[in-house]
């Protein structure tokens, strides 16, 4: 569905309006693991998270017409922070439909960017809003499960390599998989041999559930990293998966909540948790790694709030 091309023309088309992030080598994490290890700290992209990627390049692929009518999407996450950021860059009206049970910051944040809020009961109805929106004339933007939204992401891939060629392996946290989706295909292409590992939580296992089935299957998602909390998985993204995955890897909560905190002390970045399961995930296979590997870590996000810490539980 996407190729290298794809996500070099992506690359090229939101140039102006994403922010390239910083790849850090870390003494620490690569002592504690006894290889090279690196953080690609997406976190600091615009409003938190990589999904601006996406979504610029999912709005500068519409047409005149439908920019004119603007576009809505579903989000409790950081997605809804991307789709009102971009609109407000483009000029487009974004309307964001949400369960009533998405964070306060989350909303504060989206309402900042200047996206118009639409709260629905649960996340069945907002989707339901999504319809009616579309019915005005409305473009529907997609989270994960679109080319463009997937090509737009692998922008993070060529960054990646040109700070670092000689990466090895990369670690990626999937919830709907547009994330790792489009970053396996840029990073297969270009180095064939780098070794991608997903990572999902015990409480939101979508992707796991879908290989170990053959097919896309639908979870009730229960972890306290929210934004991997995506029902089930896009059906390209399990496609490329059982063909470029190395392996997935799952951790709990608590593994999450542990490596965020080693972050936040000895890194000094504060990722949410659906990016500091990766580090639990290195931590689990650190045997696997010897001194002339490369390790890359993507912190895809940092929109994390003092409230959820302070009613995280204490290992």
């Amino acid at each position: 569905m996407i190729t290298l091309d794809d996500v070099q023309a992506a690359a090229r088309v939101t140039a102006p309006y994403i922010k390239r992030t910083p790849l850090v080598a870390s003494k620490t994490l690569s002592d504690r693991l006894g290889t090279n290890v690196y953080l690609k700290l997406e976190l600091f992209q615009k409003t938190g998270s990589f999904k601006p990627r996406g979504a610029f390049n999912q709005m500068l692929q519409l047409d005149p017409e439908a920019c004119e009518r603007g576009v809505v999407a579903v989000s409790g996450g950081n997605f809804a922070q991307a789709v009102a950021y971009a609109g407000s860059v483009l000029g487009l009206k974004t309307v964001i439909c949400m369960p009533e049970y998405t964070p306060k910051n989350y909303i504060e944040a989206t309402q900042g960017y200047g996206g118009t809020i639409d709260i629905a009961p649960d996340l069945a109805s907002a989707f339901k809003s999504v319809d009616a929106y579309r019915d005005q004339g409305m473009a529907v933007l997609q989270p994960y499960d679109h080319p463009n939204q997937m090509a737009g992401n692998g922008s993070l891939a060529l960054e990646l390599i040109e700070d670092v060629p000689q990466v090895t392996d990369v670690f990626i946290s999937i919830g709907g998989g547009g994330l790792i989706t489009g970053n396996t295909v840029a990073l297969k292409a270009l180095k064939p041999d780098v070794r991608i590992w997903g990572v999902e939580t015990e409480g939101s296992p979508t992707m796991n559930e879908a290989l170990k089935a053959g097919k896309v299957v639908q979870i009730t998602p229960k972890s306290l990293a929210k934004t991997l909390g995506a029902p089930y998985v896009s059906a390209y993204a399990l496609e490329v998966m059982q063909q470029q995955l190395e392996e997935l890897i799952l951790v709990s909560d608590q593994e999450a909540i542990d490596a965020q905190r080693f972050l936040l002390e000895r890194a000094k970045v504060l990722p949410e948790l659906a990016a500091s399961c990766t580090l639990a995930a290195a931590r689990k296979i650190k045997d696997r790694f010897g001194p002339d590997d490369h390790v890359v870590l993507v912190l895809c996000g940092g929109n994390e709030s003092l409230e959820n810490m302070m009613n995280y539980p204490k290992a």
